[in-house]
Parts: C-alpha cells; structure tokens; sequence
C-alpha cells in the first residue's frame, strides 16, 4: 500500500508535540509485530486519541495504524480526502457490514487496523461498555487484538470541556501483549478484552504523576477519586446528548421543509 501523505504527518504531529513540550511515554511497544496484521483496540477518552494512538507503532520499525472512523468524517470537504489518503476506513454506524470487510480485508494483507471498541468518547474517563466488533473481526481475519490504553489525551480536547494545548502535557501510551480470539464465543473474548482493558488502564492511572492528576481532578474517574461522572451518570449523559441531537435533526429537516412551501 503506497503512503505518500502519512510520513509527512506523522512528522508534523511530532513536530507539533515536541513544540507543546509534551512528555510522551509509550510502554510495551514490544507488543507489536513488526510485520502481519494485527488489530489494535484503544480506550477513547478525547478527541485526538488518534493522533497518539498511532505513535504506539512507530517503534516497531515504523509501522503505520488504518484507524476505523465514522463516515462522518470521511463526508467532511477538507478531513475526507485527508483521511482516505492515510487508507484509514470508513464505518457507516447504520450498515457496519462493509466497513467490517474492509477492516479483514487490511489484516489479511498484513496492516495494523485501529479500532475504539466503545465506539465514542467516555465522559467517565473509563471504559464503557464494548461493542464486540473488534473481536469479531480479528478472529475472522485470523489476527491478535492488541490492547492499548491512551491516558492524558483527555487534557486536550474532548466531550463537555474547553480546548487546552498549554505546554507540558504527559501523555501515557500502554501496550498490551497480544490477545488471540477464535471466535467462538464473542461475548466471552469481548468480556475478556474489556478485563484486560481495564487492569492496564488503572495501572497507567496509578503511575501517572501524581502533581497533574490530583484527587477530584475533572479528567479522573469518580472510581480513583475523580471528578468525572460515574460510568452511570455517563450513560445519562450519553442518552441525553443522543436525543437533544435527534430533536435537532427533526427541526432541522422541519425547517427545510417549511422552505420548500
């Protein structure tokens, strides 16, 4: 697969990361084979886990992650092209069937595929339920799932926060060793992956410095002594968000409609 735009990016991102300042660790990159498919499964707690969660393979010889993204932003004039010339993969959350060949397709030919099995943003800073397509199609392409846990994204940009780029910034990478799955029981390997999931996450909390994440900080789950909502109160939050955008839709297409008259 030809990569004209990815180098490039990749050496602006990290341009962009050594002029923040920022203080990247990544641990168990070991993890990652250095050639052969191989599906990576990230937490999602902000907006640019993309953008970090694809360093996790740079140390295994500069390897390159297709991350799965709603078709949504495939649709946007400038972020489209951008996105389709990274060979990332489009996923139409109405009709996922294509998007889960396209992603077998990939790891068959030997590419690393990223995927953000909670499917959207965790306001609770954890990790919420996991759909069970990430499993799903690693035990169809016959590949390992490598779990991967991103924390201090969240500082930057994501749900029901303000924007902060602010210099000096740690961001933790961990990598999992890989996860074999043989698909015979998707809801076990799903439960299994979310475990694991989990432990690392709350060991990447525990060694994170202490000064930048103190008790009742916004960023930190309510179950270290966060401020964030419960994974409860989250999944209100979520349901609300989902119907204030569903009536804006039915007013949007209603005012249309009126125009029309």
């Amino acid at each position: 697969m030809r990569d004209i735009t990815y180098p490039p990016v990749i050496l602006t991102c990290k341009a962009l990361f050594k002029a923040l300042g920022q203080k990247i660790t990544i641990t168990g990159a070991e993890n990652i084979p250095r050639s052969g498919g191989a599906l990576m499964a990230y937490n999602h707690i902000g907006y640019v886990d993309f953008v970090y969660g694809g360093l996790a393979a740079q140390p295994a010889g500069g390897r390159l992650v297709r991350f799965m993204a709603k078709k949504e932003v495939f649709d946007h004039p400038v972020g489209g092209p951008i996105m389709r010339s990274l060979h990332h993969i489009p996923v139409d959350r109405g009709d996922g069937i294509a998007s889960f060949h396209h992603a077998v397709d990939f790891l068959k030919k030997g590419e690393l595929v990223g995927i953000f099995p909670e499917a959207t943003i965790s306001r609770a800073m954890e990790l919420k339920e996991f759909k069970n397509g990430a499993v799903r199609i690693a035990a169809t392409a016959g590949v390992p799932v490598i779990p991967v846990v991103l924390w201090g994204t969240q500082l930057m940009m994501t749900k029901d926060h303000p924007k902060d780029f602010k210099r000096g910034k740690h961001i933790h990478i961990k990598v999992g060793e890989p996860l074999m799955f043989n698909g015979e029981d998707a809801n076990a390997d799903n439960a299994e992956l979310h475990r694991v999931m989990t432990e690392m996450l709350d060991e990447v909390i525990a060694g994170y410095p202490a000064d930048q994440q103190p008790p009742g900080s916004w960023w930190l789950p309510a179950r270290h002594g966060g401020g964030a909502p419960t994974l409860e109160r989250a999944a209100e939050m979520d349901a609300e968000e989902k119907r204030e955008r569903a009536r804006r839709k039915v007013e949007k297409r209603a005012a249309k409609a009126q125009k029309k008259k």
